[in-house]
């Protein structure tokens, strides 16, 4: 029989470790007599001084680097703090401060966390991915770090990304921590600076590309299969091309997805919805216009084009809805050399500038995914206010610094017209006497929830029906009250709950489906709900 662990076996536990709150019983139990001060704090007292501390800190990686000290020490205490308050935690741990912390990865570096992947480790990925001490793996979150948020090529610094999605897996979700794998495919950076930093912890040599990455990747998956089968894969921050290339490849194989492509589109797709129910347009009459045609717009196009269907248009007359903007213009058909991954969307139309395609087309919503500040410029914003009593604008690049506008700057450019949403949060506006609260169009609204459903009912594949239903399960959470507000999504602070309505929504359709392998429970969100960790002593 195990001998159960005492002493500082138990205290550098961070899934044991209690600290101050271990109970005068819980002392003599675990051999802590001497070891701890004498005072029993309650969990509660415990956050009470976790805030205290964060207070303190001057800046928000400070804050940072404190809360995942935390984690390391007290996982339980972590969570509870991110669940408790999560609309003051999760920029810290989220954007917009993670991008911070991925570019300076390699110099706040405390602690390993995750699993790293090498070029060298071609042939070997069965025998090191059993190092990892977790056997009932559910959900892995792997980058390889070329295209981090709005920051470009960080390399193993990118690893910032799983670790902080996958905290929220957890605490959005409830996916027990132990069940979580953040993965870095660290095969090189292209980025010159960090290959010459003497602290980059990263393989310092120019990306591996072509047969050779496609192949260790291809090794990586089919070893996960056979050590973790019921994991299920997100692929995070890669480059488009490579981002399509793998959900294309792997999305009919296995359990799958890619939350820039589609999570994205369905947190965009619901915020679309929400916004109807305040400019008063019917959803198949909507024109949308894109500024960026990365896989992040197109990504949400592709899931916007067969809502569109859904909702009684052709295929053609959903295509016609949907017009992309890029920084030469207008794509039109006659472009030469356009990505595969944007041809669908390309129109018979004159080919011209930003603004004088706003004039043309007349978009009711404007949607960026530049990741350059600015993009969205106050011409352009008082264009669409022209156009629109309630113009729909969503400024979506991350981080904060890579906005295509403020909230300010969009409601003052709209006379406090606009429905607005951003990608990373926005302050609270006062405008006229009036005041407005921004939406977050942040994917931390459907990726939890889609891993839960996927976990509970133990799909086979992720298809884009059940992102469908997730954009349709987040919209019905937005209440006249948030309208109301001018905010176009739920209140975060309901996090747990809008992830078991997506779960549920997601679990149904994969049982329609026929790709759930567990047996349909009587009550469905109540086996869901039993599912998700409490982090509570």
């Amino acid at each position: 029989m195990k001998k159960e662990p005492t002493g500082f076996d138990v205290l550098h536990n961070p899934k044991l470790n209690k600290g101050s709150a271990f109970s005068e019983a819980e002392r003599d139990r675990y051999g802590l007599r001497g070891l701890l001060p004498a005072g029993v704090s309650s969990q509660q007292r415990q956050m009470q001084r976790v805030l205290e501390n964060l207070s303190r800190k001057e800046y928000d990686i400070e804050r940072y680097i404190f809360l995942f000290a935390l984690q390391g020490r007290n996982e339980r205490l972590f969570y509870r703090v991110l669940i408790d308050h999560i609309d003051e935690i999760m920029p810290i741990i989220y954007t917009p401060t993670v991008g911070e912390a991925c570019q300076q990865f390699a110099h706040i570096f405390r602690e390993p966390r995750g699993f790293y992947i090498t070029p060298d480790d071609r042939g070997r990925m069965h025998e090191i991915l059993s190092n990892w001490p977790e056997r009932d793996v559910r959900i892995i979150v792997i980058t390889d770090g070329q295209r981090i948020l709005g920051l470009g090529d960080l390399g193993a610094n990118g690893m910032g990304i799983p670790i902080g999605k996958l905290a929220l897996y957890t605490a959005g979700a409830g996916i027990y921590p132990e069940q979580c794998l953040p993965v870095m495919l660290d095969v090189g950076t292209n980025n010159k600076e960090l290959r010459t930093d003497p602290l980059y912890l990263g393989v310092k040599q120019t990306r591996l590309t072509g047969d050779a990455y496609n192949d260790l990747v291809k090794e990586f998956v089919t070893s996960v299969q056979e050590i973790f089968p019921k994991a299920l894969i997100q692929f995070e921050d890669f480059l488009t091309p490579n981002a399509y290339m793998l959900l294309n490849t792997y999305r009919d194989r296995v359990l799958c997805f890619n939350d820039d492509i589609q999570g994205t589109a369905a947190t965009i797709l619901a915020g679309i919805y929400s916004s109807t129910r305040i400019s008063g347009h019917n959803f198949a009459d909507l024109r949308i216009m894109f500024l960026g045609a990365g896989s992040a717009a197109t990504g949400m196009a592709d899931l916007i084009h067969p809502a569109l269907c859904k909702a009684g248009l052709s295929n053609n007359d959903a295509l016609q809805r949907l017009w992309f903007v890029d920084q030469a213009g207008l794509l039109v058909k006659s472009r030469q050399n356009l990505a595969e991954h944007i041809l669908p969307y390309t129109q018979d139309h004159p080919a011209m500038s930003f603004t004088d395609a706003i004039k043309s087309i007349k978009p009711h919503i404007l949607i960026g995914a530049t990741g350059v500040q600015g993009t969205f410029t106050e011409g352009a914003i008082r264009l669409m206010a022209e156009i629109n009593d309630r113009p729909a604008i969503f400024a979506l690049s991350n981080p904060s610094s890579h906005a295509e506008c403020t909230s300010q700057q969009v409601y003052e450019w709209t006379d406090g017209r606009a429905i607005f949403a951003s990608g990373s949060p926005s302050k609270i506006v006062n405008y006229k006497n009036k005041t407005y609260h921004p939406g977050q169009g942040n994917n931390a609204y459907v990726f939890p929830g889609v891993g839960l459903g996927a976990v509970a009912c133990q799909a086979n594949r992720i298809t884009d029906e059940m992102f469908l239903a997730a954009a349709d399960a987040l919209a019905d959470m937005v209440k006249p009250e948030d309208l109301e507000k001018g905010t176009i999504y739920p209140p975060l602070k309901d996090i747990r709950a809008i992830s078991l309505n997506i779960a549920c929504a997601v679990s149904k359709k994969a049982y329609e489906q026929n790709l759930a392998q567990n047996p349909y429970p009587n009550d469905l969100s109540g086996s869901i709900k039993k599912l998700m960790y409490d982090p509570s002593y």
